[in-house]
């Protein structure tokens, strides 16, 4: 007699504990380890880690995605100034071309914009003739350099580099109102930062 109540007071017990782990085993044990599991790196065949990685990915394509699009076209060009003289426009405006071709920009998106004796490349084009010259700036294949007096045939570019390198203050203001109204994403401007001012002020 007293074996019997004995029995089932053993059972239980073993019963009550090993129960609980053997049917709760797939479902407490994934509430605590997707915490753990991702700091973890020796675990790579699992199905935690490799989840949250995705989402990351996800995120900075779209980022990736969506920056180039709408920046260009809808935001204003970033504006940046070189101080330079009137001798030393031109050279410091080649130097920005270059900076600008090796971080990868397109030759084909850079336009040089003079504003007095023109660059040598345009005069030496201009030699062949108007249509030759002005085939190379349809093509939008190089860097085209232009004169600020023939601006109202220039097309945009992404970037316009601009050389104060002469000319009264009513043709820089001219050219650096229409190389602003060109540039797509940024335009620099070479010369004297007084001049500059003076001029981005009276047209403000």
């Amino acid at each position: 007699m007293p074996l019997i109540p004995e029995e089932p007071q053993i059972h239980e017990s073993a019963q009550g504990p090993r129960a609980t782990p053997a049917t709760g085993r797939t479902a407490p044990t994934p509430r605590p380890v997707p915490g753990p599991r991702p700091v973890a790196p020796p675990r790579p065949g699992r199905p935690g880690p490799a989840r949250p990685a995705p989402p990351a990915q996800r995120t900075s394509r779209e980022g990736t995605t969506a920056k180039p699009g709408p920046a260009a076209p809808a935001a204003t060009p970033q504006i940046q100034l070189i101080p330079a003289s009137v001798q030393g426009a031109l050279d410091a405006a080649e130097e920005a071309v270059d900076l600008l071709l090796e971080s990868g920009r397109a030759p084909g998106d850079v336009l040089v914009i003079t504003t007095g004796e023109p660059h040598p490349w345009a005069a030496h084009e201009l030699s062949f003739g108007e249509a030759s010259y002005w085939a190379q700036h349809d093509a939008r294949d190089d860097v085209f350099y232009a004169d600020a007096a023939v601006l109202s045939r220039v097309a945009s570019r992404p970037v316009v580099v601009v050389a104060l390198n002469g000319g009264t203050d009513g043709v820089v203001a001219t050219a650096l109102s229409q190389a602003h109204s060109r540039a797509g994403a940024l335009l620099i401007v070479c010369g004297d930062p007084k001049q500059i001012n003076s001029v981005l002020n009276t047209g403000a």
